[in-house]
């Protein structure tokens, strides 16, 4: 067993590792020049910037780091992956945990679902670690099994990395003092999921205290972030500005056409399926789009029939949007949905001359099973995102 690393990082999905990376970069570049928030941060290894397969295709994942990188361990940094139970995202993760590794972190692969047992087996495995840890970094503070792990915490140092603009909705909630619950949820479950909702609470409860500290308590909280957030309290910001993709990865070469970002609204409920086919087919037809980077929950079927519809070509990332975007190639125009790359891409993506576009939501397009806060969530991701352009109002409605 080796010996308990000062930082441990909790991971749920391909994005929240990378901005673990991000962080861990930005924490590393800071030592040598400054205070980093733990003298037991060394500076990271040096090691040359290097240029992604064109292809877009995997990174070998499991073996060594590409040529000219150290292989001196960072142990000060564990990262924890707590996978979800879908392929898709299982797979991104595991070439992100090579990544990781490549990088000179410890990466734990620790399985918390897919059983009843699962979550308390992983609760016991981890229970050492979490108690000893002098620093906590978490992917999803909406997250319950990350909210348990919290009860165990004794960490004065808690860091949220963005689980994409989920964090601008923590970010709110925290400040005005409500239960932390993801925008996009409506409740139900009937009498079964009230029932689960009042035994948790009291470890919902917990865990709001822990994000939101009251000043002279000593404990922190930092938001590492890309989204246009104000933090409050004893909250610290700073601004993940994607230097670590871009020193490791690009820049990309620039194909003619555009491309299309998916989306998992349909997946969640916001948006209606046949309004955003009809969406995506316009943007197809106005901007000459020729290829859809299919977000990783998305189904099958649904890019089957959005392909056969518009004639895209579908593409499956086997990384995050941001380094398959950096490594290209890629279009020099990018159309999104509203959705955290309209925050993240202009930061990786800077200096590339690639054009970023958001396209609204249209409110007809939402499904009766959307929430309430659905339409003035989405409205705020579109308005507050930096060096992107906005479709004209036409383009959104042309849609419908």
């Amino acid at each position: 067993m080796t010996p308990s690393a000062s930082s441990l990082a909790f991971v749920e999905s391909p994005v929240q590792l990378l901005n673990v990376l991000e962080w861990a970069h930005a924490e590393g570049a800071s030592a040598p020049g400054g205070a980093p928030l733990l003298d037991a941060v060394p500076s990271q290894p040096s090691r040359a910037a290097t240029r992604g397969p064109a292809s877009g295709g995997a990174p070998a994942a499991a073996g060594p780091g590409p040529a000219g990188r150290s292989a001196a361990p960072a142990s000060w940094l564990r990262i924890v992956v707590l996978p979800p139970t879908d392929p898709m995202s299982r797979g991104q993760l595991r070439r992100m945990a090579g990544l990781a590794r490549d990088e000179g972190y410890e990466v734990v692969w620790q399985e918390a679902r897919g059983g009843r047992l699962a979550p308390l087996k992983a609760l016991a495995a981890l229970c050492k670690d979490v108690r000893a840890a002098r620093r906590v970094v978490v992917g999803d503070p909406f997250s319950r099994y990350v909210q348990l792990l919290l009860t165990l915490v004794r960490a004065e140092e808690l860091v949220v990395v963005d689980d994409g603009t989920a964090t601008m909705e923590f970010v709110a909630q925290t400040a005005r003092g409500e239960r932390l619950v993801r925008w996009h949820r409506i409740g139900g479950g009937g009498l079964p999921g009230r029932v689960r909702e009042l035994a948790y609470a009291p470890v919902s409860a917990t865990a709001r205290r822990r994000f939101t500290p009251a000043a002279g308590t000593g404990r922190r909280v930092e938001v590492f972030s890309s989204m246009p957030v104000t933090v409050h309290g004893a909250m610290t910001l700073r601004v993940n500005e994607f230097a670590w993709t871009r020193a490791r990865f690009g820049p990309p070469r620039l194909t003619k056409g555009t491309d299309l970002v998916g989306t998992s609204l349909v997946e969640t409920g916001v948006v209606d399926p046949a309004r955003y086919l009809d969406a995506v087919r316009a943007l197809t037809l106005e901007h000459g789009a020729t290829r859809y980077f299919a977000h990783r929950r998305e189904s099958a079927e649904k890019l089957r029939t959005l392909s056969e519809a518009t004639g895209l070509e579908i593409v499956r990332p086997d990384l995050p949007l941001e380094l398959i975007a950096r490594r290209g190639p890629v279009g020099r125009t990018i159309v999104s949905f509203p959705s955290t790359v309209v925050h993240t891409l202009p930061y990786a993506l800077t200096g590339t001359g690639v054009t970023v576009a958001v396209c609204d939501v249209d409110p007809a397009w939402l499904a009766g099973s959307a929430s309430p806060r659905a339409r003035s969530f989405l409205a705020g991701v579109t308005e507050t995102a930096r060096d992107v352009h906005r479709l004209p109002a036409q383009t959104a409605s042309a849609a419908g």
